[in-house]
């Protein structure tokens, strides 16, 4: 059995409308609310800070495929970062991962996040779809 691992990052009390104010980029303001105004729906729950930086919607036992090690996250979430949009779309794998990237638009990929410079740049129906799919395995 995997031991559950303790991390830095835990969902708060902060407030993410705050947080969302407090980012510098109009464009990312934006956007953060567009992928609020999503999750939730899909969700139907409310955003929550994770730490610092991170909004997630819901709460998940997620273990890495790799190590097992668990940890205490958000079904899906994001964070409006300075360089991109870094979206947490952790559950999405294989083929049909690597088919929906292939339709999003343009992004670039680390692990399980999905890094956008703005909505735009996406097709927001792929999107949605992604969501769906990665709620599905929660």
């Amino acid at each position: 059995m995997a031991k559950l691992a303790v991390v830095k990052t835990t969902e708060n009390e902060e407030s993410v409308d705050d947080f969302i104010n407090s980012v510098a980029d109009e464009q990312k303001r934006a956007d953060s609310a567009a992928l609020i105004k999503l999750m939730h729906k899909l969700t139907k729950q409310q955003p929550k800070m994770w730490g610092a930086s991170l909004i997630g919607f819901g709460n998940h036992r997620y273990e890495s495929p790799t190590s097992g090690r668990q940890v205490d996250w958000f079904k899906v979430g994001f964070s409006p970062r300075k360089a991109a949009i870094s979206l947490y779309l952790m559950g999405l794998e294989g083929e049909q991962r690597t088919e929906m990237l292939a339709r999003l638009g343009k992004h670039k990929t680390d692990g399980g996040c999905v890094y956008v410079k703005k909505l735009a740049d996406i097709d927001m129906g792929v999107l949605e779809e992604m969501v769906k799919v990665t709620l599905k395995g929660k």
